[in-house]
């Protein structure tokens, strides 16, 4: 008995199919055209996405330590309970919490601005001296 992916295709089913794979063709078009490149605010939105994606990949792995540590330490205690000896702990670097999520590029631009604004108030402000009174020394005990 012959498989029915064995026998080859009349000559009428593959002009049958012709129409068929025209069509898919036709609707790939639009799929294969050269996109605009992105703009300045996508590229922004999509190194903050990346970005966040890393630091939440640095949390979930500080998460997993802290579990790993908790984990650990409760075999040893319960080894200890059931009067088994345990070998020694390997060392390992502490965990190291990542800290809430700052946009690099949002301080990198915010720091800039903030050293920037000292030196316009500076300019701005009145030149004369204030006239209030010297304060007085503090007494001594």
């Amino acid at each position: 008995m012959q498989h029915p992916f064995d026998r080859k295709l009349t000559r009428a089913a593959r002009l049958a199919a012709l129409p068929v794979a025209l069509c898919f063709w036709a609707l790939a078009q639009p799929a294969l055209a050269k996109l605009p490149p992105p703009s300045d605010e996508a590229k922004a939105k999509a190194a903050e996405a990346a970005a966040k994606t890393a630091h939440n990949g640095k949390v979930e792995g500080y998460k997993l330590c802290l579990v790993m540590d908790k984990t650990a330490a409760a075999y040893r205690a319960d080894a200890k309970k059931a009067g088994k000896t345990v070998a020694a702990a390997e060392t390992t670097p502490p965990c190291a919490d990542p800290g809430a999520f700052v946009n690099a590029p949002q301080a990198a631009a915010a720091a800039p601005a903030a050293a920037a604004a000292p030196t316009t108030a500076a300019a701005t402000a009145p030149t004369a001296a204030p006239t209030a009174a010297p304060a007085a020394p503090a007494a001594k005990k």
